[in-house]
């Protein structure tokens, strides 16, 4: 199983110089890829530009959307021609974790429809595909830059309904679990593989899954700041989600072992704080 680490940009009091410094040694530590958390509505770097800044002082490690929300950007054309712009910067490196969303305030600030959000994912979802694949869209033809990987980015679809197996199996290279243990993971990939080879599609859909964790002496105080802070719109839920970060090394190692087993291909564990001995904590646990 791939083990890849969460960049703090999604950390509100995280910089733009502490989001860099994070992904240069990452880059170095041999982590398999950088994870990025998106939101309007919160005081994180904006997961498009990140990535493009992030390609560029970078040179080995993948960039991972892990989840990018799809339906708020608008149209799918403009959204093709930004990630594979990052993925041209990049050369080849991305991956694109998308979902519908559920924050209704994002949609809000952003004039979009919460209800309909399920449809113009969908939309948009045969948008990227098409723009990717060379479409012609006007009288220059197709919509540039050329994907630097044939088809464009892996598309990994995240959420946990049928409508999101579904559109794995019409429209990703694998599933994403945005959130949860081992246990739930491991029940909807199942679903996720029964479907893949239901619909036909060759090989096997690539699995992969997210988690939050913090380190060292103020482990879980670092957890509670942030998280709390994080999913305050939740109420009380905040706090049992920062209760579940992977506060002790034990427990780092324990989760990685546990979602390997289930047939995870990839975990992006991501940190509670920008502080760079957060990164070389996790490195050392590898």
């Amino acid at each position: 199983m791939d083990l890849g680490i969460g960049l703090p940009s999604t950390i509100a009091w995280a910089t733009g110089g502490d989001v860099l410094d994070w992904a240069r040694e990452a880059d170095t530590a041999g982590f398999a890829s950088v994870g990025t958390i998106d939101r309007i509505v919160y005081g994180n770097h904006e997961t498009i530009p990140t990535l493009a800044a992030v390609a560029a002082v970078t040179s080995r490690v993948r960039l991972h959307t892990a989840i990018l929300i799809g339906p708020f950007r608008g149209n799918g054309t403009l959204l093709a021609k930004q990630l594979a712009s990052v993925d041209s910067f990049a050369g080849g490196r991305l991956t694109v974790g998308i979902a519908v969303g559920g924050r209704e305030d994002d949609f809000v600030a952003t004039g979009s429809g919460f209800e309909g959000r399920g449809a113009e994912f969908d939309a948009q979802l045969t948008e990227l595909r098409e723009v990717w694949d060379g479409a012609s869209r006007g009288f220059a033809g197709p919509i540039g830059p050329s994907p630097a990987q044939p088809g464009g980015p892996p598309l990994m679809i995240g959420g946990t309904s049928a409508a999101a197996i579904r559109r794995t199996v019409t429209h990703g290279a694998g599933w994403i679990a945005g959130g949860g243990g081992p246990d739930m993971f491991a029940g909807v990939a199942d679903k996720v593989r029964r479907a893949w080879t239901e619909a036909g599609r060759p090989g096997k859909p690539r699995l992969a899954a997210l988690g939050y964790y913090a380190l060292g002496p103020d482990a879980e105080s670092l957890a509670s700041r942030y998280l709390g802070d994080y999913y305050a719109f939740l109420g009380d839920y905040a706090d049992r989600i920062a209760a579940g970060a992977l506060t002790t090394e034990a427990a780092v190692r324990d989760t990685i072992t546990q979602f390997a087993e289930t047939g995870c291909d990839e975990l992006i564990l991501f940190p509670c704080s920008p502080d760079l001995d957060q990164l070389r904590r996790l490195a050392d646990l590898r």
